[in-house]
């Protein structure tokens, strides 16, 4: 009742007013956007790190390779986006671009915890701009530097490093499997029998490995690789 009438009174229509209780409404609209998203799972595993999304083509008439939601950000970072996939492609766009700038300028590659900074304040700024609205979007960012890491972003520009997690549709009971069967001592295929499971339990009926996608980096080779179709069929 107290949004409706937040709603009301207008405190929904720019992204720079806060509401009387301190809070800004557009900002939990785009929140609430990720969580209709179509789900995504990021672990560290013991020999890298991994990255499983259900890429959601209900459409028959609609080519499954031509839908795109595991971008290669750099030969050692990856990433997705949860939530309005137009949003999420500029943002993924934007960090190619940070991260090929920062080899050209510094002849090395960029830390993945560095390219999340810059993403996130992008995420910031767009929460105090008039006349603009905030990036509906989370985004899984994975990578090996010195060890192998995963962050999340939100829309707020909060971002968080994880052993194991997950964001879009069904995250919540995603999350309770993640904590009660993920182990630190998993390897990649142990994370990915994980996640293929935990998605079938959530999609139930929906669950079709032609939605299914991946990719990895091993913390040995350093380079972003995809996971193949003919690999996720005998899961």
């Amino acid at each position: 009742m107290q949004e409706m009438s937040h709603q009301m009174m207008g405190y929904d229509r720019a992204t720079t007013l806060f509401s009387p209780d301190g809070r800004l409404l557009q900002v939990e609209y785009a929140k609430e956007a990720v969580k209709q998203g179509s789900t995504a799972i990021g672990m560290v595993c013991c020999d890298g790190v991994l990255l499983v999304v259900d890429k959601r083509v209900v459409d028959k008439l609609v080519v499954s390779e031509s839908v795109e939601k595991i971008f290669q950000i750099d030969d050692h970072i990856g990433a997705t986006a949860v939530g309005f996939v137009m949003d999420g492609r500029v943002l993924l766009e934007r960090a190619q671009i940070m991260v090929q700038q920062h080899r050209v300028t510094y002849d090395e590659p960029m830390d993945t915890a560095e390219l999340v900074k810059e993403i996130a304040d992008i995420n910031q700024l767009y929460t105090q701009l008039s006349g603009a609205r905030p990036f509906g979007v989370s985004v899984l960012f994975v990578g090996i530097d010195s060890r192998p890491t995963l962050f999340v972003t939100d829309p707020t520009g909060i971002f968080f490093e994880y052993k194991a997690a997950t964001a879009g549709e069904g995250e919540a009971e995603i999350k309770k499997i993640l904590e009660n069967e993920y182990s630190e001592s998993m390897t990649i295929d142990d994370g990915l029998k994980l996640s293929i499971k935990a998605l079938r339990k959530v999609l139930g009926k929906d669950f079709d490995m032609k939605r299914i996608d991946g990719a990895y980096i091993t913390t040995a080779k350093k380079t972003f690789t995809r996971i193949e179709k003919k690999k996720l069929k005998t899961l």
